[in-house]
């Protein structure tokens, strides 16, 4: 007599947690989109940033045509990069470099690093490098609960059933980006100075990491 209970207790419980499983793969599968659609939106950011950036640089260091002409080769690549996450960080490498080579340039001219035109686009191409980070660091970590429910049982069976697949990570390769790492700007020193990872190119320390840069003194 209580075996049908049991099995129909059994069964209700199994589908109650079949579809709970199913709404939480939901949730987070638009998570991880919204994630990624904030990681986009700093991007285009940056992207619409970089030819001020250059055209300042331009108008000091015209001779530097080659610097010019690997960051917009490097920025249309980034830009044209709409496929998947992998996709979009392998052509981030090359422009990240690019833009290492652009302030390493703008180093070789002090009247170019008191430009105020140039330090607000410095400061603006910081802030938004700080959060891009921010959002990468969301996106990655909600992928990975998303990624661990799609591997771990019994919620696997969910994900096979319904077609649920592990998502990518959003990792710039260490290979690409090179040893001195995203452009920071640090207004803290006597002069300015651009902060490639741990190293400075200019005299300023490193800021901490995730603390936007104080604004650009007043000119007298």
């Amino acid at each position: 007599m209580w075996v049908p209970i049991v099995l129909l207790v059994l069964a209700v419980l199994i589908v109650v947690g079949g579809i709970a499983s199913y709404n939480r793969f939901v949730s987070q599968r638009n998570l991880v989109r919204d994630a990624w659609a904030n990681i986009d939106t700093e991007l285009r950011r940056r992207y619409d940033l970089i030819p001020n950036l250059v055209e300042t640089v331009k108008g000091y260091a015209s001779h530097e045509r080659e610097v010019f002409e690997n960051v917009t080769k490097a920025r249309a690549a980034a830009t044209a990069a709409t496929g998947s996450p992998a996709e979009q960080a392998a052509a981030e490498g090359p422009l990240v470099s690019a833009l290492r080579q652009l302030f390493a340039v703008a180093e070789n001219y002090p009247d170019l690093k008191a430009n105020q035109n140039f330090l607000a686009l410095q400061a603006e191409l910081s802030n938004t490098e700080d959060r891009l980070q921010t959002a990468r660091r969301f996106y990655n970590a909600n992928v990975r609960d998303y990624n661990r429910r799609v591997q771990s049982f019994p919620s696997k069976l969910i994900a096979n059933w319904f077609g649920f697949k592990e998502e990518q990570f959003f990792e710039v390769e260490e290979s690409l980006r090179g040893d001195a790492g995203v452009p920071r700007v640090d207004f803290g020193g006597e002069a300015p100075g651009v902060t490639f990872g741990g190293s400075t190119a200019g005299s300023a320390p490193a800021p901490s990491e995730g603390t936007p840069p104080p604004p650009p003194a007043p000119t007298s």
